[in-house]
C-alpha cells in the first residue's frame, strides 16, 4: 500500500512512522509512506498556505491552490487517479475499526492534514471524496489524526502484524472490548492470575475469554454491546456472568 500525506509540519511524523510496527513494515516495503510539505506547492516568496476569511471571522484559512497542486501531482505519479483523496477534518464521519478495514482494501490513500481555522471549501467540493474524524473533539490540525489512521490501518495489512490471530482478538474488532490479559508471574503482590488461564484447558480459556469480552463490554462500553450481533451462547455466557455477579455481591 502506498500511502501519500499533506501537511505542513511532515516532521512531525518521523518518531511514529521510523520506529515499532510501522517503521518495520516500512523496511519490508509493505507500505510505501510519503510526505508533501503543502508549502511545496506555493508560488509566492512567503511560501503563503493561509489567508483571512471571506466574510470576515477569527483565524485563518488554508488556501486551495497548494492543496489541489500537491494532491494532482500525487495523482499523476499513480497507476489509478481514482484514489481515495481524504481530508482530516472534525466535520468528517467518525474514524472506527470498520473505516479502517475499508481503507486497509485500497492500494494508495491521499491523506489532507488540515490546519488553522479549515480548509478553503473547495478542497472538499472538489478534491476530497471522503471526511474522516478521529473523534468529537478538536486538535490543532490534521497531523495527529494522520497518524492514529495510518497507525490502525497498517496493521491491518498482510504480514505486518506478526501473529494474524492477535487482530483478530484486539478490543473492537468484532465489535466488542477484549478480555483482560496476563503474564508471569502467576502471582504478584498477592494478586493471583485467573486459574483458568493456568489450567491448560483451551476450551474452557476461550469461554472464559469470550464471557470477560462481553462482560467489560456490557461494564465499559454498553454501546457497542447493544450494537453487537450476539449468539445464543454469548447471551448464556452474559446471563451466567450476571448470576455470578449477584451472588459474589451478596
Amino acid at each position: 500500500m502506498r500511502i501519500d500525506i499533506l501537511t505542513l509540519f511532515p516532521q512531525m511524523f518521523d518518531g511514529l512512522f521510523n520506529y515499532s510496527i510501522i517503521g518495520r513494515a516500512r523496511e519490508r516495503h509493505l507500505v510505501d509512506i510519503r510526505l508533501h510539505n503543502i508549502r511545496t506547492y506555493t508560488h509566492d516568496k512567503h511560501h503563503a498556505v493561509d489567508d483571512y476569511p471571506y466574510g470576515g471571522g477569527a483565524g485563518m484559512v488554508l488556501k486551495p491552490e497548494p492543496v489541489f497542486e500537491a494532491a494532482e501531482a500525487i495523482k499523476g505519479e499513480l497507476e489509478s487517479p481514482s484514489v481515495p483523496v481524504i481530508l482530516l477534518s472534525p466535520q468528517g464521519r467518525l474514524f472506527n475499526q470498520e473505516v479502517a478495514r475499508q481503507l486497509a482494501g485500497y492500494q494508495q490513500l491521499i491523506l489532507i492534514c488540515g490546519h488553522y481555522e479549515g480548509v478553503d471549501e473547495r478542497v472538499v467540493e472538489h478534491l476530497a471524496n471522503d471526511e474522516i474524524s478521529v473523534g468529537d473533539y478538536l486538535l490543532s490540525g490534521g497531523e495527529v489524526a494522520a497518524m492514529v489512521i495510518v497507525d490502525c490501518v497498517v496493521r491491518l495489512l498482510p504480514g505486518v502484524v506478526g501473529s494474524e490471530a492477535s487482530l483478530v482478538e484486539d478490543s473492537h474488532t468484532d465489535g466488542l472490548l477484549e478480555y483482560p490479559q496476563y503474564t508471569r508471574p502467576a502471582v504478584y503482590r498477592g494478586w493471583a492470575v485467573p486459574s483458568v488461564l493456568l489450567s491448560g484447558n483451551h476450551s474452557q480459556i476461550a469461554r472464559w475469554r469470550r464471557q470477560q469480552s462481553l462482560l467489560r463490554t456490557a461494564e465499559r462500553r454498553p454501546d457497542l454491546l447493544e450494537k453487537a450481533i450476539l449468539s445464543k451462547e454469548d447471551e448464556k455466557l452474559m446471563n451466567e456472568a450476571l448470576r455470578n455477579q449477584v451472588v459474589e455481591g451478596m
